[in-house]
């Protein structure tokens, strides 16, 4: 019973963490079309936001103070990201529409630029976010421990979707962002400003992306390269989930989490990451277009 809790907590937690990364990139790429290979670059700007707020706090703060900086870090994390986001879309991509492997080498220069940036300010080796005291330790359920981390980063997941989603579907710039995404044509003759709701969606997928990196914080050490490690695995969960498609993108990152980790546990950590790229191989050629997709007239 012990290891079927832990073995399952392990997979929602790594999906849970492919979610909190793929959640942005879900509504870009499903916007836009374009493959933003910075994506991983936002998710370290976020993680080194959050160590410049913990730099504050330790410096200009009262030490009884320091378990509260991650609570601002999670909102200036999401907004420094969304201003760099919304300055890449502006000054890049904005003029690359229609060419993707433009786009795809413009984004993957201006992620060198971006680490590159992050190395002269904050130097090469990785530095380490120090967990606020009551993340330190975890719930013991029928024997199995479950580190508060992991349910802290489970929650902000689930509240970042909750939020997206209420955005999405709730609110008047949703509607615009979901009637471009399903016929950009059509909504511009309806009077909506394409370029003003790509400007926005660009800024809130980077927004999402900085969240990412303030919660990898709570894993280990971070580096300018933090990024790299998971982009290949937020496209897959927004390939196989359905570009554009919100509820597609939580079961693709819960089904890479959990077969990922069974895998693992049957095998090791390099022979299971190949079976689940060939699972996901074998599943794309049965539905090419992934687990939903959006039903319109274009």
């Amino acid at each position: 019973m012990e290891g079927i809790l832990i073995q399952a907590f392990n997979g929602i937690s790594l999906g849970s963490i492919l979610l909190m990364i793929a959640l942005g990139l879900a509504i870009t790429f499903g916007l836009m079309k374009v493959i933003n290979m910075a994506h991983g670059e936002l998710i370290m700007i976020g993680a080194y936001a959050t160590y410049v707020v913990q730099l504050v706090f330790t410096q200009y703060f009262p030490v009884a103070m320091f378990d509260w900086y991650f609570v601002l870090a999670i909102p200036f994390a999401f907004l420094v990201a969304a201003l760099i986001g919304m300055l890449l879309e502006f000054t890049v991509i904005r003029h690359l529409y229609g060419r993707p492997l433009d786009s795809l080498l413009a984004t993957f220069g201006a992620g060198l630029i971006l680490q590159q940036t992050v190395r002269t300010i904050f130097g090469a080796p990785n530095v380490g976010v120090e967990n606020p005291s009551f993340f330190r330790g975890g719930l013991e359920v029928f024997g199995a421990t479950f580190p508060y981390t992991r349910l802290f980063i489970i929650c902000l997941v689930a509240c970042s979707f909750l939020l997206l989603a209420w955005f999405l579907y709730k609110t008047r710039n949703g509607r615009k962002i979901r009637a471009v995404m399903q016929n950009r044509e059509m909504a511009t003759c309806l009077g909506i400003s394409a370029r003003k709701v790509d400007g926005i969606t660009f800024a809130i997928g980077a927004g999402f992306a900085g969240i990412a990196g303030a919660a990898l914080t709570l894993i280990g050490p971070i580096g300018p390269t933090i990024g790299t490690y998971y982009i290949v695995d937020a496209f897959m969960v927004v390939v196989v989930g359905g570009v554009g498609m919100l509820i597609g993108t939580v079961a693709g990152a819960l089904g890479i989490g959990v077969f990922n980790t069974i895998f693992e546990y049957w095998t090791d950590a390099s022979m299971g990451k190949v079976l689940v790229f060939a699972l996901i191989i074998l599943f794309l050629q049965w539905r090419p277009s992934g687990m939903f997709s959006t039903q319109s007239r274009s």
